[in-house]
């Protein structure tokens, strides 16, 4: 029985990895469909070296497929091909943006004339390499629960290095440059504070779950309970204040807002967060003017065309709803729109727009659709889980892509004030990039774990001994009802009842044992240790005299003569 279950579990993985690989085939055939049309559509003529990306692209899917095949065999079937799909889709939408570019800025000289998709896809490897390597060497996602407080130090290091950094980029410290390469650390900050917070809230869920008083019929934490959200609302001020970043603020907060009420189930603290969240971002959107200057940018996005405005009002986000409101339904066809218009921020958070103007209501819904699903496989890994630590490492990654692509998305389309984040696996950028596929590399060893719980049975005890046959009882009346724990055959076991017993124990076996309504079932499989507690024994009848009826005779043989 367990090995027909093992084998029906690895059947069934297996049909999952078959899964994935034609859905990779699938991601890989629509992304150089989307090259094809691009290029025609700009240029009359079909991509050069499209033979030789479309064999690079799909011999990356497949070695990714493999490594999971192999190393995580019970992972989740879409989140790799998901991943797959928006990194190809990207590189169609930069490489579309190349051209223009290059048309538009070539007379002006300027940097903006420079394609991003060559180093882009140079990042696709480096990222799904990386990934790889963490599939394959991370036997299990509890070796990241060991080293919590080095990752939180190491992230607190990261996150504090651009403030150090001599000058910013678009009005912001986001960025460290060491010898001739930038990179963004808030992008490996928001995965190793994921790590720390799951590890963290693990350890302190009893405590932070105590209720505190009640003030206007909310239960509040009890105030010193509430000092790791502070300490945590603090830092995420500090990175607003100082490196200008209300992206990283807003996910950084939000992320342990989000862990913090799985882990403890108190609306109180969701509720503590927002006030929090609002108040420190209203403040600080106040007194600090390149933030002010988003949010009035956000409020008043064509006040950029007044002869008199506010110099901190940009003229992107105005582009932006003019390039939005251009693709209608179904767009103008991919490689037909302007969104090159909006200047240097169109490969970044900004290429969204690309999406909106020549892929239209239809492309975008279909591409958030995509996202979504991406968040959903995670969230469905956490419920898969079984140890907590794992539920709160799943549910942290899947909240962090949720909130920077509701920051981003939200900023382009005005729900939001910009926060100039990437979009993930879409925008150029390989500290995006690579942060990323390190998380769908974690999210499909969570759901490998969650797989291997639900499709493989546990490990088979020890071969039960056969059960003997009770005796009928001596103190039966020859013409009364036989009692509900007698066997009907008493030379012979009862085939529905598999027991273990010791006969020197003296105990009565499950299946012998009096009939109760609520009682179980006595013809359920049993299995009874020795070493292992003790059958309850039923109440005895007492006599007149208030004595007790003499003990039964030992399981397994005769009621011997009376002894003097």
């Amino acid at each position: 029985m367990h090995s027909t279950a093992r084998g029906e579990g690895r059947r069934l993985a297996a049909r999952h990895r078959n899964i994935e690989l034609g859905l990779l085939a699938l991601a890989v055939a629509v992304c150089l469909a989307g090259h094809i049309e691009a290029d025609l559509a700009l240029t009359g003529k079909l991509p050069p070296g499209l033979l030789v990306h479309g064999l690079s692209l799909g011999a990356l899917a497949g070695v990714a497929h493999l490594a999971v095949r192999r190393f995580a065999p019970y992972a989740d079937p879409l989140i790799l091909p998901l991943g797959v799909f928006l990194t190809g889709f990207g590189l169609v939408l930069l490489d579309r943006l190349d051209i223009s570019y290059k048309a538009a800025h070539s007379a002006k000289g300027d940097y903006q004339k420079l394609p991003a998709a060559p180093s882009q896809l140079m990042w696709v490897f480096l990222s799904v390499a990386a990934a790889i390597a963490l599939i394959v060497l991370v036997k299990h996602h509890r070796f990241f629960q060991r080293y919590v407080y080095l990752l939180m130090a190491g992230a607190l290091i990261l996150l504090a290095a651009p403030v150090a950094s001599p000058s910013d980029s678009f009005g912001a410290k986001r960025w460290i440059r060491l010898f001739g390469l930038s990179f963004e650390p808030d992008e490996f900050v928001k995965v190793a504070i994921t790590i720390f917070f799951a590890g963290y809230l693990m350890a302190s869920r009893d405590a932070l779950a105590l209720a505190g008083r009640k003030i206007w019929g909310m239960t509040l934490p009890r105030g010193r309970h509430a000092g790791p959200v502070l300490a945590i609302w603090v830092v995420s001020l500090l990175v607003l204040i100082f490196e200008r970043d209300l992206g990283t603020s807003l996910i950084f907060f939000g992320v342990f807002i989000v862990m913090l009420y799985v882990a403890t189930e108190r609306t109180s603290w969701v509720v503590l967060g927002l006030l929090m969240a609002v108040g420190g971002a209203a403040v600080v959107g106040t007194v600090e003017p390149h933030v002010h200057g988003r949010v009035e940018a956000w409020l008043h996005p064509l006040d950029y065309y007044k002869p008199v405005h506010d110099q901190a009002i940009s003229e992107q986000p105005a582009e932006a709803l003019f390039s939005l409101g251009t693709g209608h339904l179904t767009g103008t066809g991919l490689g037909s729109g302007r969104p090159w218009l909006i200047g240097f921020a169109g490969r970044s958070d900004f290429i969204f727009t690309t999406i909106g103007e020549e892929l239209g209501l239809a492309g975008v819904t279909a591409v958030l659709m995509v996202y979504v699903l991406l968040i959903q496989r995670g969230l469905r890994t956490a419920v898969g889980l079984t140890d907590p630590f794992g539920k709160l490492l799943a549910t942290g990654l899947s909240a962090a892509l949720a909130l920077q692509i509701f920051v981003v998305v939200g900023g382009v389309s005005g729900l939001v004030p910009l926060t100039g984040k990437a979009l993930p696996f879409l925008a150029a950028g390989g500290s995006s990039l690579l942060a990323n596929w390190l998380m769908v590399a974690l999210l499909i060893k969570l759901s490998d774990s969650s797989g291997r719980t639900a499709l493989e049975p546990a490990q088979p005890s020890p071969e039960p001994l056969p059960a003997r046959a009770a005796p009928a009882p001596a103190d039966r009346a020859p013409d009364g009802p036989a009692p509900a724990w007698a066997p009907t055959d008493p030379g012979a076991t009862d085939p529905s009842a598999v027991t273990e017993l010791h006969p020197a124990q003296g105990r009565t076996p499950a299946a012998f044992r009096p009939a109760t309504p609520g009682g179980a079932d006595p013809s359920a499989v049993t299995e009874l240790r020795p070493a292992y507690g003790h059958t309850p024994a039923a109440p005895l009848p007492s006599g007149p005299q208030g004595g007790h009826t003499p003990a039964a005779p030992q399981y397994g043989h005769p009621p011997g003569p009376a002894t003097t």
